[in-house]
């Protein structure tokens, strides 16, 4: 290797990185700590992106259908007005959502709490005599059952002195639990402001951003960048939009069955539903058990009707619903779908299974385009039936987006 100017540079970059790993792995708590203060900085800026994404989905959506119909299109003050008109609509609508919540569900939720612990109460005395009547035979067992004994009074104690004790505790202070929903509110409003700049400008941002790639970057590696974050949105935001939309709708379907069946506990299954149907695969499931517990405990039949009902309402939603709303806007295959569901949450719990499903699915359409990219280059498709290669002629190369499994998933 020639000792020139251009190799002893990269020499020099390569110790000083080296330098840099090692008293990064010898000093590691403290590059903990650094790294903490530093993410203790960026998190509202973090939370305000996080923001904007989501509130871009519902924006974007009124933007196109109120101010860029044929129209409207080409018109002055559709351009000036689009942006904040569609930002300001959005909040509102975010607020409604939110108010309704708070106003109208969560009452109702107290409300059905309240009756449950009643159910809960006079269910322990019915499970002791179908214990009895099926034991009856088993004086062990029925003696066992008798000496169940649950003092509601010293559980509600218990509850209030944990409140008063362990929450006291754990809180700490009158001005600690203060200066935390102070600083909690504060990261809010913050991340929030941040979010509306985000939205009002974000074409400004993106040619400022394009500048700085373009002005640093070769420009392959900018192109490459850039269709990745291209794929990334699509994938998060139709993700986002077909899951919201689909629990919704699996929601409000139970919601309504359920009262036309005369089931207990309508509203807060059908909440319970619509929220664990967010989780791919599992989800409803959670909600299926929950739901049927809550129900067996006023009447057990109808936690048996409630299951058909769910079993029939899940074979809709499955083969109907989701298909339309959310259809394969995710574009990965069930197998890796299970995999980014366990993965995410081991990882990041239920976050982790909504985040990892997009993420994921980003990762296989980049390493699947990769792998047919390679058999382009080497001239060769895969056979459907048997998995064998294929040599492509030069004209079938050139058009071999057709043959190169390109159904496969």
């Amino acid at each position: 290797m020639e000792f020139n100017k251009e190799n002893l540079r990269k020499i020099r970059g390569l110790i000083l990185f080296t330098i840099i790993v090692l008293i990064a792995l010898w000093k590691y708590t403290v590059v903990l700590e650094a790294l903490g203060f530093l993410l203790g900085i960026i998190f509202p800026f973090l939370l305000g992106a996080a923001i904007a994404f989501i509130l871009n989905v519902p924006m974007h959506f009124i933007e196109e259908k109120l101010f860029y119909n044929k129209k409207t299109k080409n018109q002055k003050w559709a351009k000036r007005l689009s942006r904040p008109v569609s930002l300001v609509l959005t909040i509102i609508f975010v607020l409604g959502i939110i108010s309704l919540v708070i106003f109208v569900v969560v009452p109702k939720l107290g409300s059905t709490f309240m009756s449950l612990g009643k159910s809960i109460q006079a269910f322990v005395p019915k499970v002791q005599i179908w214990v009895e009547e099926l034991f009856n035979n088993n004086k062990d067992v029925v003696a066992l059952v008798n000496d169940i004994r649950i003092d509601w009074d010293k559980v509600l104690n218990g509850i209030m002195s944990f409140f008063k004790n362990g929450a006291g505790s754990v809180l700490g202070s009158t001005f600690t639990v203060a200066k935390s929903i102070v600083s909690g509110m504060t990261t809010f409003v913050i991340a929030f402001v941040f979010a509306c700049y985000i939205l009002l400008q974000k074409e400004r941002l993106n040619i400022q951003v394009r500048k700085i790639m373009y002005a640093y970057l070769k420009r392959e590696y900018v192109e490459k960048i850039l269709d990745i974050c291209s794929l990334t949105y699509k994938t998060f935001s139709s993700f986002l939009t077909g899951q919201c939309v689909e629990a919704v709708i699996l929601g409000a379907m139970f919601v309504v069955a359920m009262t036309i069946c005369r089931l207990p506990y309508a509203l807060l299954v059908g909440v319970l539903i619509a929220f664990t149907a967010l989780i791919p695969i599992f989800g409803a499931f959670i909600g299926c058990v929950v739901g049927a517990f809550l129900i067996l405990m006023d009447a057990p039949m109808k936690a048996v009707i409630f299951v058909i009902l769910f079993l029939v309402l899940q074979q809709i939603e499955g083969n109907l619903i989701y298909p339309k709303v959310v259809g394969g806007s995710v574009g990965l295959p069930s197998i890796w779908v299970l995999a980014a569901v366990s993965i995410g949450g081991s990882l990041m719990g239920v976050v982790g299974m909504l985040v990892f499903i997009p993420i994921v699915s980003v990762i296989y359409t980049l390493f699947r385009n990769h792998v047919y990219g390679q058999l382009e280059k080497k001239g060769l498709q895969i056979d459907q039936e048997s998995g064998n290669p294929v040599e492509l002629s030069k004209a079938e190369a050139a058009d071999s987006g057709n043959g190169i499994t390109g159904n496969e998933n």
